[in-house]
């Protein structure tokens, strides 16, 4: 598996329930998760990643542009399998350090890109971080698989 993935957009939302829409940068705080974006806090998913490949798939069969922040990740990404990675695997993600503790989530009725895509990717390839060390991310950076879990190697 590819242990290197490009960072293509970060994205940020003030209000849950709410499509993200890009920034330039984002801080990541330990045991916080990102600052200024509203899923940030002590909980398990403070850090929503979903690989461009998952996009570009579902792309094809809508009529409008699936644009970054649309399935509410936090980071868009593009050369990693991300749902393949198992919980525990430690990632570099720009200058921090997070580790992953979720793949796919529960998405609820009322999702927006599901109203208006009829599908919604991030339930079943994206995957959720808690944040270890403080750091940045911004396009063009990368995310490096630091540490898989003993048993998965």
């Amino acid at each position: 598996m590819d242990r290197k993935a490009i960072i293509r957009a970060v994205c940020i939302s003030e209000r849950k329930g709410e499509q993200k829409h890009p920034v330039d940068r984002i801080l990541m705080c330990p045991h916080h998760g990102i600052a200024g974006d509203a899923h940030a806090g002590s909980w398990h998913r403070q850090v929503s990643l979903l690989a461009k490949e998952s996009v570009d798939r579902l792309q094809e069969k809508v009529p409008f542009p699936l644009k970054p922040g649309a399935f509410a990740e936090n980071i868009l990404c593009e050369g990693m399998p991300l749902s393949k990675l198992p919980v525990g695997t430690r990632l570099r993600i720009g200058t921090a350090l997070c580790e992953v503790t979720q793949i796919g989530k529960e998405c609820h009725a009322d999702c927006a890109i599901r109203r208006q895509a009829g599908d919604c990717v991030m339930p079943r390839e994206g995957i959720f971080a808690v944040v270890l060390e403080a750091g940045n991310a911004e396009a063009g950076d990368e995310i490096l698989v630091i540490d898989e879990p003993a048993d998965t190697i």
